[in-house]
């Protein structure tokens, strides 16, 4: 690189500005960080003001989940729900380590009492359920707690006439509570019946990654279905169904992009845009001569079964 091409870079990058009466000039650790993308180097404030999006590459980073809801809902509506429910250890499962203290271990790091958070809120004067799984959580994995949460989500809303916007990023069922991991497959299919034969409607965004027992539930029932950039989804990872077919996959597999063209997404929205999106959703989907936020009224429905 010539040396003017150095310089002109240098100019370019942007720094942390230190005031002078500053004890140190050493930075806390994280104020930079690595994108996945691309692999620049970003600073944490721009990435957070862009919601985890990367500025260069548009590379979507992990979302904690309550940031995540309140970029969707309306400023100031946000009311979380089911916030104490919390796993316990049904069946004293220990592998690595005890099932218990890696629940201990998952409550420090992120704050929450279980994987998924739910809540009321509006979103573009629509009343809503939302709820969104966070990955920092054991991965998200769907055990009882979090199963009963996606339920109880579901069963509020039709009791309400609420929508339901909901995101997901799991991989799969939470194998240490074993079989009653499993039956939160059909327990959260069964709430979503219950609410679609309401006639409400149910948006869901599926996350990288959105994986096993999830993907065969609950969001892929939706009646509309996005997906953020280059999501991977799927019941089996890439690597697996490799070995156990024994075949080449396909570019792209299991990419939002590529589940776009198969139609089991309807389609890729940036994050940057989603609220604005669902919102256009929901009033397709909800009737538009009352403003449900302005009289307190549910969402009332535009479309009826068959239409």
């Amino acid at each position: 690189m010539p040396v003017s091409d150095w310089f002109k870079a240098r100019e370019q990058r942007r720094y942390t500005v230190v005031s002078p009466g500053a004890p140190s000039a050493d930075l806390p650790d994280g104020v930079w960080l690595k994108c996945d993308g691309c692999k620049h180097t970003v600073y944490r404030g721009d990435l957070e003001a862009n919601l985890s999006v990367c500025p260069h590459c548009g590379h979507h980073a992990e979302m904690p989940a309550k940031d995540r809801l309140l970029a969707l809902a309306d400023e100031g509506t946000f009311e979380e729900t089911d916030a104490t429910l919390s796993s316990t250890d049904p069946l004293r499962f220990t592998a690595a380590k005890p099932y218990a203290e890696t629940l201990a271990s998952a409550r420090e790091k992120t704050g929450l009492a279980e994987a998924v958070v739910t809540g009321r809120a509006l979103v573009g004067g629509h009343p809503a359920v939302l709820g969104a799984m966070d990955f920092r959580f054991i991965g998200a994995s769907m055990g009882t707690v979090v199963g009963e949460k996606v339920a109880r989500a579901f069963d509020r809303a039709r009791e309400e006439e609420r929508a339901v916007v909901f995101v997901t990023a799991s991989g799969g069922a939470r194998m240490q509570e074993g079989m009653l991991s499993l039956m939160q497959m059909a327990k959260t299919a069964a709430a979503v019946r219950r609410f679609s034969d309401a006639g409400l409607p149910y948006v869901a965004v599926l996350a990288d990654p959105t994986y096993g027992g999830v993907t065969a539930s609950f969001p892929v029932l939706a009646d509309v279905i996005f997906a953020e950039p280059g999501a991977m989804v799927g019941f089996a990872g890439p690597k697996l169904v490799q070995e156990t077919t024994r075949q080449s996959l396909p570019k792209g597999f299991q990419t939002a992009e590529s589940l776009v063209e198969h139609g089991f997404v309807d389609a890729v929205v940036p994050r940057t845009e989603l609220k604005a999106t669902v919102a256009r959703v929901l009033d397709y989907l909800c009737a538009q001569d009352v403003h449900p936020a302005a009289e307190g009224a549910a969402c009332p429905v535009a479309f009826e079964e068959g239409s």
